[in-house]
């Protein structure tokens, strides 16, 4: 055989093991990714387990309403770490300070006085003097009912004070009363010994007159209860 022929013989020899070397590691590849497609999937993420169908979650795994951070756990709206009730310290504030305001005056507490003056003629000054052991407040004027009559006395709006007459223990005021008219034109004239002035509560008080009694007529008026004398009498 000669030289050229003995190369073509070995040069074909080899071709023909890459041949088959590739073949087979063709085969092998194949077989391989079979293998790995007919494997069973594997399991689950341990996390995944916890999660129900449709993303929901297990019970116990979210933040429950009595937990730390619950509505009544420690961070809550009632717990440890709430908000203190304003509004009952609110509450109390207020009725500590309606508390401190001056009761309304009674008859219980309060004793009123009548005294005829000589000047202004025809006048009568009431003294209403506090005999309790708290300050209150009068009433705006006092309704006199001299005697039998039906109806109360007119107040004189001229004398209406800024705001009502509040008398301490030991203290008074004043209200002036015009019995009649100073030049005799007054109608349906009477005398009397008795007067009553009621007080805001329903309580009466009865005030004693100076001696002899009053004489009253259609111009009878009282001025509303003031903190001076001098007030009470300048109508």
């Amino acid at each position: 055989m000669s030289t050229r022929t003995a190369r073509r013989t070995r040069l074909f020899a080899a071709t023909t093991v890459a041949l088959a070397a590739l073949a087979l590691t063709a085969c092998e590849s194949g077989d391989s990714s079979d293998t790995g497609a007919s494997a069973p999937p594997s399991s689950a993420p341990a996390g995944a387990q916890s999660e129900r169908p449709g993303g929901g979650e297990e019970p116990g795994s979210g933040t429950e309403a009595n937990g730390s951070k619950g509505t009544n756990g420690s961070a809550g709206t009632n717990g440890s770490a709430g908000k203190p009730d304003e509004g009952s310290a609110t509450g109390e504030s207020n009725a500590a300070s309606d508390s401190d305001l001056p009761g309304k005056c009674s008859a219980a507490d309060v004793k009123i006085t009548a005294t005829k003056v000589t000047r202004p003629l025809n006048h009568l000054l009431l003294t209403a003097t506090n005999t309790g052991s708290k300050t209150c407040m009068l009433p705006p004027y006092p309704a006199a009912r001299f005697g039998e009559a039906q109806a109360v006395p007119p107040v004189a709006e001229a004398t209406k004070p800024q705001s009502l007459t509040g008398v301490e223990p030991g203290k008074s005021g004043y209200a002036g009363v015009v019995l009649s008219a100073g030049d005799g034109s007054g109608e349906n004239g009477y005398e009397t010994d008795t007067l009553t002035v009621p007080f805001e509560d329903g309580s009466i008080a009865t005030v004693a007159l100076p001696a002899g009694g009053v004489y009253v007529d259609s111009a009878l008026t009282v001025t509303y209860w003031q903190t001076d004398m001098d007030a009470a009498l300048g109508h």
